[in-house]
């Protein structure tokens, strides 16, 4: 459950109802790492560079996968053209992939068809590819999103709040009426960037040390409790 300084926010926030919610993709809604590691380490195979586990993967997760293609090649090997021929190499690979292991996250489709039922707005907002985010949204999760919106340009990649606030502006709501569930320091920067409320969540790709420290006024554990923040 939200802790007490989490709820000490909740009470301020919480005379507004929260009428909308935008999640992040990996991490958050679904676990995508063995899908991503595998189509990175096929790509590091072929130039036969050293491939990189599950545990260290999930640290290069969260910015986009231009970054990651860039955390993941060897020091010697990262030129800006380096990069860029490992990442449209990876993005096929990962393209061909995307929903093979990809599952939601316990608890997350009885999450959404109850805050569906409740007439909850909800958007996914992703550092991933916008084509890889709406494929994967699409397939997992068909009827449960009006907006799913990833990476068109480096430039408003999160933290930069752009997307967030044209989701508000879209659903004609008040930043302030949208909570922001995120699992990373990434998530919980765009929040506070847009003026949304932040959550963050311990069931993906980082601590709640790292949540709480980047901006995080409540941290839940499982899928449920968001349903007590509305």
């Amino acid at each position: 459950m939200p802790g007490r300084a989490g709820l000490f926010w909740l009470k301020i926030f919480n005379r507004m109802k929260f009428k909308g919610i935008i999640f992040d993709l990996d991490g958050t809604l679904v676990n995508s790492l063995h899908d991503i590691s595998d189509a990175m380490n096929k790509v590091l195979t072929a130039l036969n560079y050293p491939t990189h586990s599950y545990d260290t993967y999930q640290y290069f997760i969260g910015s986009g996968l231009r970054n990651l293609v860039s955390k993941a090649l060897p020091a010697t090997n990262s030129s800006n053209d380096e990069i860029e021929s490992c990442f449209e190499c990876m993005v096929d690979e990962y393209t061909k992939i995307c929903t093979l292991k990809t599952k939601p996250y316990d608890g997350i489709v009885e999450l959404l068809e109850k805050l569906t039922s409740q007439n909850i707005k909800m958007a996914v907002f992703s550092n991933k590819a916008d084509e890889l985010t709406k494929k994967i949204a699409h397939e997992l999760f068909p009827e449960q999103f009006d907006t799913a919106v990833g990476l068109s340009t480096e430039e408003l990649k999160k933290p930069n709040p752009f997307e967030a606030i044209e989701i508000s502006k879209k659903w004609n709501l008040k930043p302030e009426e949208i909570l922001f569930v995120g699992d990373s320091d990434i998530d919980m920067k765009t929040a506070v960037n847009a003026n949304m409320f932040p959550v963050g969540v311990t069931w993906g790709y980082r601590t709640e040390e790292e949540l709480k420290a980047s901006g995080a006024k409540t941290v839940i554990n499982t899928a449920s409790e968001l349903i007590a923040i509305l």
